[in-house]
């Protein structure tokens, strides 16, 4: 059984929140593609229920990108190695 197919059967998913215009979501975007992890893409500019849920978490902010783990924690505009560090523990 390769990583990812792993990954997806006792993992569960990642989702991504954010926005298409955001440079940290592009940024996170690529850590998690360099993990070769897969992820959920959810840009809140065109999901009412998401933008919802993304000022819920953050206190009423549209912080992006907003990183929901299959453990249920979720990460803030992470730095890459608080990312890197957070992937490294799913494994």
């Amino acid at each position: 059984m390769n990583y990812l197919c792993w990954y997806n059967i006792y993992m569960g998913e990642i989702k991504v929140y954010g926005t298409k215009w955001c440079p940290d979501c592009f940024r996170a975007k690529h850590v998690l593609g360099r993990f070769k992890v897969p992820f959920t893409w959810i840009d809140i500019e065109n999901d009412e229920q998401a933008m919802a849920y993304v000022q819920k978490v953050n206190g009423g902010y549209q912080s992006v990108p907003t990183i929901v783990f299959p453990d249920g924690s979720v990460l803030v505009e992470p730095a890459n190695a608080e990312l890197e560090k957070k992937l490294a523990e799913l494994k």
